[in-house]
């Protein structure tokens, strides 16, 4: 139970935040990518599946091709017998087994690339899958990336244009904080693919994506520290205040 991701509590989780987002921030582009990103999860559930389901066809094709590889190399044998058989020269016997050895590679490769067909077909499909997962996850980032919560501190006047920032220090710390969770639920759903393949490409790239939301992730936690921090400072000086207050008066 706790050895192996399950898509369909991912799924869970992701339309739980998507309701969490547009209950906090309605009409938001926030709640719009969440509901995208839930979305992707739930096609995954079905794509791994599909990648995971041996193609037949193409293992009927790849039996096929040896089977009439077999047969050939059977009749090029017993051709050879019987050129042995009724004193032919040597010739005629380096031919046959020219033609033996000739079949056998040609079958072994047509063995080979039909084998190593259906591995390189799921590969490619769970790449271009992992490939539209990072284009999400940099979605995540460009969201978050004009919420910066030193801007008071540090910008004295705004310019035409500048970012709108209409949210409370509260609401900035809800919102990085659905980014960052939005973040590792989307290397939850990369992980799957790797989960469901040996292939090494596929568990690179999904681990590569791993890391790019741990990365962001990271990000957004110093931007959720300083909104705390600037968040303590005034209760903190409020004592000292008042007591200043108090000797003046």
């Amino acid at each position: 139970m706790f050895r192996t991701l399950d898509a369909a509590r991912i799924v869970e989780t992701l339309e739980r935040l998507d309701r969490r987002i547009a209950e906090r921030f309605p009409d938001s582009g926030l709640s719009r990518l969440c509901t995208e990103l839930t979305s992707v999860a739930r096609q995954t559930a079905s794509r791994i599946i599909d990648i995971a389901r041996p193609a037949i066809w193409l293992r009927a094709l790849s039996a096929t091709i040896l089977l009439c590889g077999l047969g050939l190399l059977a009749y090029v044998t017993s051709s050879i017998i019987e050129i042995k058989r009724g004193d032919e020269n040597l010739v005629g016997v380096l031919q046959g087994l020219e033609a033996f050895i000739n079949i056998l590679v040609l079958t072994g490769a047509a063995v080979l690339f039909v084998v190593t067909l259906e591995s390189r077909w799921k590969r490619r499909r769970a790449i271009e899958d992992l490939h539209e997962l990072r284009s999400i996850i940099h979605v995540i980032d460009m969201h978050q990336l004009t919420k910066d919560p030193s801007s008071a501190a540090t910008v004295s006047t705004t310019t035409a244009s500048s970012p709108a920032r209409t949210l409370s220090p509260f609401e900035l710390t809800r919102y990085l904080d659905y980014c960052s969770e939005m973040l590792s639920l989307a290397a939850k759903v990369a992980a799957l693919y790797a989960q469901s393949t040996k292939d090494p490409v596929v568990i690179d790239t999904a681990t590569g994506l791993a890391q790019i939301t741990s990365n962001l992730s990271n990000k957004i936690w110093q931007k959720i520290n300083i909104v705390q921090t600037g968040a303590q400072q005034p209760s903190a000086a409020a004592p000292g205040h008042a007591a200043v207050s108090a000797r003046a008066i």
